[in-house]
């Protein structure tokens, strides 16, 4: 079983990483919140890379997959999440398009409707994800997403990748979605990086009258 790499990154996708390691490449699947990360510092790996590893083979997949995270933290979150029935690696990998304190903070408030939002996150799977994880969830819940080793992106680079995701992948319209973000950036003009500001949307979203 293979639970941390560190070596060479050979090759870069949008979804994967090839590390070699003792002469070996080894294909490593990110989770759409790290691979936005990523995007948003490219020079946050470089040439090496240190990633904790969950691996998982199954009958129903022909070869095994990697999931890489930066920090073990995440990873142990991964390992949890997959507990959940119906909730496989694959599919809660494509589904964990946040820091996982906020989808740990959702399910610490028994939030289904953002937990819904989810890519391929059904109203039923939701719903088993409260009920499987609901009070396990804390030491997550509290995590604070690590500011990137490079500088941080400026303000409109970050703004128009919570739009993106917003519109593209939570349903929201482009109107709502940059009403939204201009609102949080005027209740918190500190907002310095992507993670920050979609925070600060889902908190007002959460709290405020319609």
């Amino acid at each position: 079983m293979i639970a941390f790499l560190r070596g060479r990154v050979l090759r870069r996708t949008d979804e994967m990483l090839v590390v070699e390691c003792g002469g070996v490449g080894y294909e490593v699947h990110l989770p759409g919140f790290l691979r936005d990360l990523l995007r948003g510092d490219p020079g946050r790996l470089g040439d090496a890379a240190e990633l904790h590893v969950s691996y998982h083979v199954s009958a129903n997949q022909p070869r095994p997959l990697l999931v890489g995270f930066l920090r073990e933290v995440e990873q142990e979150f991964f390992e949890r999440f997959i507990t959940v029935d119906g909730l496989g690696p694959t599919k809660a990998m494509k589904a964990i398009v946040h820091p996982v304190e906020q989808i740990a903070d959702a399910i610490e408030r028994k939030d289904v409707a953002f937990l819904r939002r989810l890519p391929g996150i059904g109203g039923r799977t939701a719903e088993k994800i409260v009920a499987s994880l609901h009070g396990k969830m804390g030491k997550y819940a509290l995590l604070r997403s690590e500011p990137p080793a490079a500088s941080q992106p400026a303000a409109e680079d970050f703004r128009a990748e919570v739009i993106e995701v917003l519109t593209g992948q939570l349903g929201h319209r482009a109107a709502e979605a940059r009403r939204m973000v201009e609102e949080a950036l005027r209740r918190n003009p500190g907002i310095a990086s992507t993670e920050d500001l979609f925070q600060e949307v889902y908190r007002a979203e959460r709290g405020a009258p319609a």
